[in-house]
């Protein structure tokens, strides 16, 4: 290649311009305590990912209400309290040249929950034994979706209104650490999925029924949450752009990518600047298991077609996530224009550095002049040398 590149180009929203197209997807670490403060964990798990080069890094999903944990070890984002540990690795962040991302999270019917390593199933007696008894979940419906779980309890209106306003407190806090985008997570069966589509939502009332039901609680969150989080930082919007998989599923039913489309062009509407295009999950526990338990493999980039197609339907930015394992693969995906961003998770796991090994493939850094200096020399003097066989 001849040294440019689209994945390793500048990309603007509102106030923010994003160094690269490289954002580190939110993975929960379920590493806290009780209090859902980040810890020193944390800190190491986010800021290698600023050192390994890309352009933007995102927390984990920073529960808005302890009733929406996932599990025990969430990291929260209910309180003052919050801040501080959070204001630690914005700092950090800001200090390397990337943006620095946070994501709120509600899990709704998926709450009470094992870690994935204890079994991610409900908890029950075991956990209690040990201290962390279940708790009641939440959603839009008291039936649940994934068998053997608990049964969770619909919302009453007054406490969907009181979501709303812990949301938007949520963000307020978000901005205080110092975040300078926040993404809204409303994917994989978790609470505002469960709102959204019909295989969860049976209610009746102004927050079910039809599309517009069932979309009003998506929407007024973006709403509120827009006008109180400031006007030069851009917001994204998690999705599962349907809640099926044809590489997974015979069925076709539920929420759809046609409704999506629809969703996409109201939150924009409403001040959301980027669709972050995920998929499934409202049966499930996990999208992984998912495949696993059918003994499926998942193919490279199978959630790609997804942020393309609400690109191209309704011109608004979408990241696309799943399954990008290397940089020649993100730079077609941005060729293609099938997205504006990628989102890399489990693959920073296996290599931190990810970003500036995806430069090197494309060419775009030939002299190890992106990596930190204080790494940077030692290895572009070592490839200078050689290495023996």
């Amino acid at each position: 290649m001849d040294g440019r590149s689209l994945l390793f180009s500048p990309f603007t929203l509102r106030g923010v311009t994003f160094p690269n197209r490289i954002v580190i997807a939110p993975m929960q670490m379920y590493k806290t305590g009780p209090d859902g403060l980040a810890t020193d964990w944390h800190f190491q798990h986010l800021a290698k990912y600023a050192i390994g080069g890309a352009g933007t890094v995102m927390t984990e999903g920073l529960i808005v209400d302890p009733i929406g944990r996932n599990t025990y070890g969430d990291c929260g984002i209910w309180s003052d309290d919050h801040v501080p540990p959070l204001r630690r690795i914005a700092d950090f962040l800001h200090q390397q040249g990337t943006v620095a991302a946070a994501q709120l999270h509600h899990a709704g019917p998926k709450s009470a929950r094992q870690r994935p390593w204890e079994g991610l199933g409900p908890l029950g007696e075991a956990e209690a034994a040990r201290g962390e008894p279940p708790w009641q979940p939440v959603s839009s419906s008291d039936s649940r979706t994934i068998e053997g779980w608990h049964q969770p309890r619909a919302m009453t209106v007054a406490e969907i209104r009181e979501l709303v306003t812990k949301y938007a407190d949520a963000a307020q806090r978000v901005d205080a650490a110092g975040f300078d985008v926040l993404d809204i997570h409303a994917a994989h069966g978790y609470l505002i999925h469960s709102f959204l589509s019909p295989v969860a939502n049976h209610r009746t009332d102004e927050y079910g029924g039809d599309r517009d039901g069932r979309m009003r609680l998506a929407l007024e969150i973006a709403e509120t949450v827009r006008s109180v989080w400031p006007t030069e930082k851009p917001i994204f919007f998690r999705i599962s752009c349907v809640d099926w998989r044809s590489d997974l599923d015979d069925r076709n039913d539920g929420w759809s990518i046609d409704d999506s489309c629809v969703l996409a062009r109201e939150l924009h509407s409403r001040g959301i600047d980027l669709i972050d295009c995920s998929s499934g999950g409202i049966r499930a526990e996990n999208s992984l298991l998912d495949f696993a338990k059918k003994r499926k493999k998942m193919r490279r980039g199978h959630q790609v077609p997804y942020a393309e197609t609400i690109r191209n339907a309704t011109g608004i930015p979408t990241m696309a996530v799943g399954v990008i394992l290397d940089g020649p693969q993100a730079e077609a995906i941005l060729e293609a224009d099938q997205s504006d961003l990628v989102a890399i998770g489990r693959e920073a796991l296996t290599d931190p550095h990810w970003a500036v090994h995806a430069a090197q493939a494309l060419g775009v850094d030939p002299g190890w002049g992106m990596w930190p200096p204080s790494y940077g020399w030692w290895l572009h003097l070592r490839e200078r040398t050689g290495v023996a066989d």
